[in-house]
C-alpha cells in the first residue's frame, strides 16, 4: 500500500517572519492578560464587587478590590469603608498581622470617624481569635497555657473601646471578652506557678502566685493560686506565712482541702465564642 503524503501547500516548517509573528501575539496575549479589568469600573462597582466577595468567603479576592477601592474614592467615606471592610477581609482570611496594620492606619487616619469604635473592636477581636485558635480547640489547650501578648493587646483595645465609646453597640460584647482575658492571664500565671511547684522550684512559684493573687483579684483562679501558696510554704517549712495562706484560702474558699494535690482541670475552663 503506497504512503500517503503530506500535500505540497502545507509547510513542513515555520519561516522566521511567521516565529516573529506568533511570538508577537503571544505577547500580545500575555500582556492582556495582565491588563487591570476593573480599569474602567466606577468606585461604585468596585465596592459592590469587594463587597459581595466578602459575603460569599473570597476574602483573598476582596482585600486587591478594596486596595483598588482605596486608591480611587481617596478622600471619601467610600474610601474609608473600604479600609474597614479590608481590615475585615484580612481578619477573616486569617491575615492577622496585616489586618492590625490596617486597623492602625485607618484610626490613624480618621480618629473622627464613626466607625472608629468598630476599629476597635475588630482590633480586639483579631489578638483575641488569634489566641483562641482551632489548633487549641483540638487539642484541648487551654489560652492560658499559651503566649499571653496578643490576649494583653485585645484586652487594650477592648478597654479602650469601653472608655471611649460606652455606648457603642459593641461595647457589651467588648466588655465580656475583656472578663475572660482577665481570667485566662490569671490563669496563665497559675499554670506558670503549677509548672515551677511541679519541679521542685517553690520560690519561683510562690512569686507567680502572688502575681496572680495581686494582679487578677477576684478571679477563679485565686483558688488554686492560694492551694500553690500554702504547699510551697510548706515544701519550704515556712510555717508562719504557710498558715496566713491557708487561713485566707479558708475565708475566701471555705471547705478548700488542704491535702488535695494540685490538678490541672482534664477540660479547659473557657467557653468558646
Amino acid at each position: 500500500m503506497p504512503v500517503a503524503k503530506l500535500p505540497s501547500s502545507l509547510p513542513l516548517f515555520i519561516t522566521r517572519p511567521a516565529l516573529a509573528f506568533a511570538l508577537g501575539a503571544l505577547l500580545v496575549g500575555c500582556s492582556s492578560l495582565d491588563e487591570d479589568r476593573t480599569a474602567k469600573w466606577t468606585p461604585e462597582r468596585l465596592y459592590a464587587e469587594a463587597h459581595d466577595e466578602v459575603i460569599s468567603g473570597g476574602y483573598d479576592k476582596a482585600v486587591p478590590l478594596l486596595e483598588k477601592l482605596e486608591g480611587r474614592a481617596a478622600g471619601t467615606s467610600l474610601a474609608q469603608q473600604a479600609q474597614i471592610e479590608k481590615a475585615y477581609a484580612q481578619y477573616k482570611g486569617g491575615e492577622r498581622a496585616q489586618a492590625i496594620a490596617t486597623l492602625d492606619r485607618f484610626m490613624k487616619l480618621h480618629p473622627s470617624s464613626p466607625a472608629y469604635d468598630y476599629a476597635l473592636y475588630l482590633k480586639g477581636l483579631t489578638n483575641f481569635n488569634d489566641n483562641l485558635g482551632l489548633f487549641a480547640w483540638l487539642s484541648r489547650q487551654d489560652l492560658s497555657e499559651r503566649d499571653q501578648q496578643a490576649a494583653k493587646e485585645s484586652y487594650e483595645a477592648f478597654a479602650e473601646l469601653t472608655e471611649r465609646f460606652p455606648a457603642s453597640r459593641y461595647a457589651p460584647d467588648a466588655q465580656q471578652r475583656m472578663t475572660y482575658i482577665v481570667n485566662s492571664l490569671a490563669q496563665y500565671e497559675v499554670h506558670v506557678a503549677r509548672y515551677y511547684y511541679q519541679r521542685g522550684a517553690y520560690v519561683a512559684a510562690i512569686a507567680r502566685a502572688q502575681t496572680a493573687l495581686a494582679e487578677f483579684q477576684g478571679v477563679p483562679a485565686s483558688q488554686e493560686a492560694l492551694r500553690i501558696l500554702v504547699k510551697s510554704y510548706d515544701q519550704l517549712g515556712m510555717e508562719d506565712l504557710r498558715d496566713d495562706a491557708q487561713r485566707v484560702l479558708e475565708a475566701n474558699f471555705p471547705g478548700d482541702d488542704k491535702n488535695s494535690p494540685l490538678y490541672k482541670p482534664k477540660n479547659p475552663w473557657w467557653k468558646l465564642w
